[in-house]
């Protein structure tokens, strides 16, 4: 029988809630292109987990686990995104310290040409830094040589699948790759953060917990999650996490056995986010020149419709952002401030794919918004609103301005 990933997916989501609520955040997808599994960053900044259907069908049940498990631990320990310590696109040594950072964890649920620090006469539980350190010192990466076809996809196309001669269980190609723009890395440091949190949440709500996740890994996750955020950062992952397929694009049926696992395909993305500037004198020309140069990077990635107001919304002010352009902050009205006079705008336009609205925060709570809403402030703002929606405030550091 053919190898059925989302079954293997649903088994996993049964008995570890925190594995499965990450799970439902990331695009999955089969390709012979990689001869076992691996997690990667795409060009739009999400997360893509692919296998080889060949290789993950001759596991049996508990390593199939195990390799999704390792992938997932890639996510968590922020693998992805960084580049090798010697400033290698790809190292092979930085692709062994990854994995015995991981594998010690997974004893047991792992293929036996799996990394493990006891190979290497290494102690369990240190970071990839370390075992990297090691690695260099010791220069035990560099001993034997595949007989196979290496887990970076290089070697013969005929070869069989790597047999752990050459290290590396799974493909950590696309990882640290020059060619990635920052923006770009920025976006899916900050998507990872909201993936890790909204795993969290559901591990604590659920009566299972968080299944077979150690606690000191817990701890890391927690850390990152509270880790210092840096406003531009979130500012990317808002306008990026809004973007919506292309309707013309082909995606895959979703089972209806397993309707919430989601299947990984390339799309076509687009993002229109509505901008509604506060006009009252209380937002300094700081704080919108700041935001202003900020969008001017993230216009290359998405289209925004500029919303000035105060205690209204005047159509003769607004004006489209299209991607590519440069745009100056300018105050065009002068008024004093209600939130529901562009919320009810955006609304009834029913377009847009999210909202942010840049302001001191000095008015009451509006009505809903139809579209993901993003509140941009100062500090004061952010530490003192009027009001307090549930919604996201993030406070735009001046002095951080480049």
């Amino acid at each position: 029988m053919a190898y059925d990933f989302e079954s293997d997916l649903f088994r996993l989501l049964m008995n570890e809630p925190f594995w499965a609520a990450l799970s439902r955040q990331i695009s999955k997808s089969a390709s012979k292109s990689v001869p076992t599994a691996g997690v990667r960053v795409t060009e739009d900044g999400n997360f893509d987990l692919v296998y080889n259907a060949d290789f993950m069908g001759k596991l049996p049940d508990t390593h199939r686990k195990g390799v999704l498990k390792h992938e997932f631990y890639h996510l968590l320990l922020d693998h992805c995104l960084g580049r090798s310590p010697d400033g290698r696109k790809i190292s092979k040594r930085w692709n062994f310290a990854t994995d015995l950072s991981i594998n010690c964890y997974l004893k047991g649920e792992l293929p036996d040409f799996a990394l493990m620090p006891e190979k290497f006469k290494y102690p369990d539980f240190l970071t990839a830094e370390d075992y990297y350190k090691r690695l260099a010192q010791d220069k035990q990466d560099e001993q034997g040589k595949c007989n196979g076809q290496h887990a970076s996809g290089e070697g013969s196309g005929n070869a069989p699948p790597c047999d752990g001669s050459c290290g590396n269980m799974d493909s950590h190609d696309g990882w640290g790759e020059g060619n990635v723009p920052q923006e770009v890395k920025d976006l899916a440091k900050e998507r990872l953060r909201e993936m890790m949190k909204k795993a969290a949440d559901a591990a604590n709500s659920d009566s299972r917990g968080w299944g077979s996740v150690p606690a000191d890994m817990r701890k890391e996750i927690q850390r990152f999650i509270n880790g210092s955020i840096d406003w531009r950062a979130v500012l990317r992952a808002f306008v990026g996490s809004s973007q919506r397929a292309n309707k013309t694009s082909t995606v895959k049926r979703i089972n209806k056995r397993y309707p919430y696992i989601h299947s990984g395909k390339k799309v076509n993305r687009t993002a229109n986010i509505a901008i509604s500037v506060d006009q009252s004198g209380s937002v300094s020309d700081a704080m919108l020149e700041a935001f202003f140069g900020e969008l001017n990077n993230l216009s290359k990635i998405a289209t925004f419709t500029v919303i000035p107001f105060d205690t209204r919304v005047e159509p003769t002010l607004i004006y489209e952002w299209k991607k590519g352009q440069n745009r100056h902050a300018e105050r065009v009205m002068h008024g004093g401030t209600d939130f529901n006079a562009p919320t009810e705008y955006v609304n009834k336009a029913g377009k847009f794919d999210g909202h942010i609205v840049l302001t001191d925060m000095m008015a009451p709570a509006p009505k809903p918004s139809k579209c993901r809403r993003l509140w941009m402030t100062d500090q004061n703002g952010a530490e003192n609103p009027y009001f307090r929606n549930g919604e996201r405030i993030i406070a735009i550091k001046v002095k951080d301005r480049q």
